[in-house]
């Protein structure tokens, strides 16, 4: 049986650390080809001008091509990010970021992955990452 969205977001308080967990992120989608999460903008990662900083923009996007990893595994089995590059296109502000990952290919040994940021209510993306991930 395939993964789901709650079984997801039961997962997250037992498997990552406290400060990624204060992110209060949602899952609201995950398959085997992906998965979609969002973060809430609040004062707490909002820099000067309510702006999204962009270590919690790096750390929303790393964490969804994580589950897109859990659901191409169809579980929760460790995986190491080994290389993580994010390209900032615009300021993230509104109420919300999406955070959309899919599985770009996965091997034995390294799964690949690519995520878009996307601001909400305006729907205009604010980053691209993409990721390496080791399978141990």
């Amino acid at each position: 049986m395939p993964l789901t969205p709650t079984d997801a977001q039961a997962f997250l308080p037992k498997g990552f650390a406290p400060w990624v967990r204060a992110l209060d992120l949602t899952i609201s989608e995950i398959s085997a080809t992906g998965a979609s999460l969002t973060m809430p903008i609040t004062d707490d990662i909002a820099r000067m001008g309510g702006i999204v900083s962009g270590q919690a923009l790096a750390a929303l996007a790393d964490t969804a091509m994580v589950f897109a990893c859990f659901g191409h595994m169809d579980g929760f089995h460790p995986v190491a990010t080994t290389n993580l590059d994010t390209q900032f296109l615009r300021p993230g502000t509104g109420d919300l970021i999406r955070c959309d990952a899919e599985i770009v290919r996965a091997g034995k040994a390294l799964i690949f992955a690519r995520a878009t940021l996307t601001a909400l209510p305006s729907d205009k993306p604010v980053a691209t990452a993409t990721a390496t991930f080791y399978v141990p």
